[in-house]
C-alpha cells in the first residue's frame, strides 16, 4: 500500500498543516478539480476516494492520506487532470496561499511536495 502524505510528518507538523486548511465534505459525483484550469487550491483527502483523470480517463485513484491539486500550485501551471469523487469525502482544503506558506515556512512539508512530484511526475 502507498505510503500517506501525512507519514512524513511528526504529530505537530501534522496539527500544524491540519490547522492551515478547512475541513469540508463533498458529495460522490463532485469534482472539486477540473484540469486546464487555474491552481487556486488542494485538498488532502481524510476519508473517500478520488478519481484521477487525465483527458477524462482515470489514470489514479487516490484515497486517506493522499493530498491533490498540489502539483499546479508549486509548479505555478494550470491542472493537468481533474479529481472526480467516487465515495462521499472528507477533505482539508488548503488555498493556493496556504500550500506557498506552508512551503516556505516548513522544509519538510516543501521536501514532502518535491517528493510527490517526482513520484507522480518523474524527474523534472
Amino acid at each position: 500500500m502507498a505510503q500517506s502524505f501525512y507519514d512524513a510528518f511528526t504529530p505537530e507538523e501534522i496539527a500544524r498543516i491540519a490547522a492551515a486548511g478547512t475541513r469540508i465534505h463533498l458529495p460522490q459525483g463532485w469534482s472539486p478539480i477540473w484540469e486546464q484550469t487555474p491552481a487556486d487550491k488542494a485538498y488532502i483527502i481524510l476519508n473517500g476516494t478520488v478519481s484521477v483523470r487525465h483527458h477524462g480517463q482515470e489514470i489514479a485513484q487516490l484515497g486517506p492520506g493522499d493530498i491533490v491539486g498540489e502539483a499546479a500550485i508549486v509548479n505555478h501551471s494550470l491542472r493537468t487532470a481533474s479529481i472526480v469523487a467516487l465515495t462521499p469525502l472528507e477533505l482539508i482544503h488548503f488555498t493556493d496561499d496556504a500550500v506557498r506558506r506552508l512551503s516556505d515556512e516548513m522544509p519538510s512539508f516543501h521536501a514532502a511536495l518535491e517528493a510527490i512530484a517526482r513520484e507522480r511526475f518523474g524527474p523534472r
